[in-house]
């Protein structure tokens, strides 16, 4: 019996527009590297978090919350000049090098814990320096994504890469509890510190002849550019301001999960680390939607961070683990959805020579944020209780979404750009959307 051909609409063509940039071998060896880097990666941001809290503090929300923006504060100090260098040389380079301090940075981590001498300044002081090669490392991470595939396929890899990421945040965090349940911390920590090998082995690894290098940018005055560039493009504004407060308010799950499972349902490590495994269930769905959309559009900016804020806010008054845990999936399919749109965006709307510049603006207002936003969630956990921290962010969240329709209502820019449509690369939406 004959074969009928298969309808383009058919799952067979649905599943290949997923997968689409796996067709390119580049690519896919960098998948898998740093699918295993960031799960360990996620085993020791868990057991580093669980260590400030039960062996370095009595259960402190604020010097996590110091932790955590320490970890943070370098992307939003130096993002700017970090964007400059990742225009000026090679990106491939880059990357090698900024993986290889990370996995040193993590290994000496593991030894101060390991040998028993660690101390809560040191647990800062390396979450700092973790955040100063991470400034360079997250710009250059996301323009490199148009260097291993053709344009056409860069939503494809952005959401395949959130896959990949949010794949081991479902594993990681699950897998870090019961290790520190059985093993311990610094178990973790290790495997954290090894882990980087895949990710700098998958570079070794790569055909370097098939990459496509963006042109460098030589000369002074690259920053102000950059800045420049960044300040005349309301359609690249927009979603930096919606990830910003994202970032500042709303992402801060690495405090209030360890919170709420310790605080208000009294669990232990394991079920802590539950908790970010089963957030990432709805993440990871968020991702492999994402994979699918040939462009993003404005909708999928502001209708999931509605709903991130609404769902925040059920988080904030739970009455047991399960209904927290339960709703923390339909949580992270929102946020995700949010940050997906936002990067895809702003890394198609770029121009190739400025998009090193853009991507460290992106990276500092996102992640930078969080310098402020978690100590006052720390503060608020301590102060107001644990809830607050996650009801302020379901208010600042709202308000922004709110605030971010008006702007596009009533800003005459703005309305002229939804009016003749977002630039070619994007083709975001029109009013009608």
């Amino acid at each position: 019996m004959s074969r009928q051909p298969r309808s383009e609409s058919g799952p067979s063509s649905q599943v290949g527009r997923t997968f689409a940039s796996f067709a390119v071998a580049n690519y896919t060896r960098y998948f898998i590297g740093s699918m295993v880097s960031n799960m360990g990666l996620w085993m020791g941001r868990t057991a580093q978090d669980w260590m400030v809290l039960t062996q370095l503090t009595d259960h402190s929300s604020t010097a996590l919350g110091y932790v955590t923006a320490l970890q943070f504060l370098p992307i939003a100090l130096f993002a700017p000049v970090m964007g400059a260098i990742a225009d000026r040389w090679p990106k491939y380079n880059l990357l090698y090098i900024s993986q290889s301090l990370l996995a040193a940075n993590a290994l000496v981590l593991w030894i101060l814990d390991a040998a028993g001498v660690i101390q809560l300044w040191h647990v800062m002081a390396i979450a700092f320096f973790q955040g100063v090669i991470s400034a360079l490392d997250n710009p250059v991470r996301q323009a490199f994504v148009p260097e291993m595939v053709p344009m056409r396929l860069v939503p494809n890899a952005i959401g395949l890469n959130s896959t990949q990421f949010n794949a081991a945040r479902l594993l990681g965090p699950g897998i870090g509890g019961l290790l520190i349940a059985a093993v311990g911390v610094p178990a973790c920590l290790l495997i954290n510190a090894l882990s980087f090998a895949a990710v700098i082995g998958s570079l070794v690894m790569m055909d370097r002849r098939r990459l496509t290098p963006s042109p460098p940018r030589r000369g002074k005055g690259a920053v102000r550019e950059g800045i420049r560039y960044v300040r005349g493009r309301p359609d690249i504004l927009v979603p930096m301001v919606i990830v910003f407060m994202l970032g500042t308010f709303g992402m801060n799950f690495q405090i209030t999960n360890a919170l709420m499972a310790t605080k208000v349902f009294g669990k232990g490590a394991g079920e802590y680390g539950l908790l970010g495994s089963i957030m990432a269930v709805g993440t990871l769905a968020a991702a492999l939607l994402a994979a699918r959309r040939s462009h993003p559009r404005l909708r999928t900016l502001i209708i999931p961070l509605l709903g991130f804020a609404i769902l925040t806010a059920v988080l904030g008054t739970a009455r047991s683990y399960l209904i927290y845990a339960i709703t923390l999936v339909p949580v992270g399919l929102c946020a995700l959805t949010v940050m997906i749109s936002a990067n895809a965006t702003v890394q198609m709307a770029s121009d190739p020579e400025v998009r090193g510049r853009v991507m460290a603006l992106y990276m500092a207002i996102f992640m930078g944020g969080t310098p402020i936003g978690a100590p006052i969630i720390g503060w608020i956990g301590d102060a107001w209780g644990p809830r607050w921290t996650l009801l302020i962010g379901s208010i600042a969240t709202a308000a922004t979404a709110i605030g971010v329709l008006a702007f596009i209502r009533f800003h005459d820019g703005m309305r002229a750009v939804l009016q003749r449509g977002w630039p070619p690369r994007v083709a975001l939406v029109h009013r009608q959307d």
